[in-house]
């Protein structure tokens, strides 16, 4: 009698449970379909091709693009992530294989896990302290190192804790081989753990695809296309940001539109890293 009642107090304490997840579950999925759905359909209503190749229109003028700061974005984002992830990948390498039992592991590890979760607008206030102030001008250049700052921990534990998941057994296996360890290292626990690492890659540009903070404290923005990574340089969510601020109707319109572009990139990449890992699988 004493076990049937334990029994049914378990049952009914692990259905309330089950009940409450189901209902946070509901709660979240709720607003972030609200927020996709909202997106959606203010930016569907403002989008134009024009926005992708016209150079902006004095304020006050209707009309024009935001060339500038996609061009800008993409070479800002595509710079951080060429210098990020490199590190990111290889500090994973270190911490899951040769640094396991060093203090430097410790500090390291420490170190990276305090960079994951300090806000990205302490690293562009930092990186502004670094490589603005000094020059006395803002620049692209500040802003691709406050990116790849914001990145490198990101891909760095994701590597970590994929390469922590595959067998010993494989390891050992190519050491009786009389492989060399970074030969085990690259051709064994890297391969078996590509598609995790893979994962990380692209959930950390993800990441910085998304960020303003940095940004606004280290490229800063500018009204014209520029090349130059040591001027300021425009970049899209800067001018989503001041946009949604301004006081022109066409100007939230021009926002509403490139966050849904941003929105469709984020959402292409995991996708992609989605179909990837499927195809690798079968």
């Amino acid at each position: 009698m004493v076990k049937s009642n334990i029994v049914t107090l378990r049952k009914a304490k692990n259905s309330i449970m089950l009940l409450l997840c189901f209902i946070s579950a509901i709660y979240g999925i709720f607003w972030l379909f609200w927020i996709l759905i909202t997106l959606v359909i203010k930016g569907s209503e403002a989008f134009s091709l024009k926005l992708l190749y016209l150079d902006p229109t004095p304020p006050g003028v209707e009309g024009g693009g935001l060339r500038h700061a996609f061009v800008g974005h993409f070479i800002i984002v595509s710079l951080a992530t060429v210098i990020g992830i490199p590190i990111g990948i290889m500090a994973g390498i270190f911490f899951s294989e040769y640094g396991k039992r060093s203090r430097l592991f410790t500090v390291l590890r420490m170190i990276t896990d305090i960079l994951v979760s300090v806000p990205t607008i302490i690293v562009g206030a930092t990186v502004y302290a670094i490589l603005v102030k000094p020059l006395h001008h803002f620049n692209a250049l500040s802003g691709i190192v406050a990116l790849s700052i914001i990145i490198m921990p990101i891909v760095a534990i994701t590597t970590n804790e994929m390469l922590k998941l595959v067998p010993n057994n494989l390891r050992e296996a190519a050491y009786a081989l009389g492989s060399y360890k970074w030969e085990v290292t690259l051709k064994v626990t890297v391969r078996a753990a590509r598609n995790g690492i893979l994962t990380g890659v692209l959930t950390g540009i993800a990441r910085i695809i998304g960020e303003t903070a940095p940004l606004l404290f280290t490229s800063f923005s500018n009204q014209y296309l520029n090349l130059n990574i040591l001027k300021p340089m425009a970049s899209l969510t800067v001018y989503i940001f001041n946009y949604v601020m301004g006081p022109y109707e066409y100007w939230h319109q021009q926002a509403w539109a490139s966050a849904l572009i941003l929105t469709l990139i984020i959402l292409l990449l995991f996708g992609i890293t989605r179909l990837i890992i499927r195809e690798r699988r079968k």
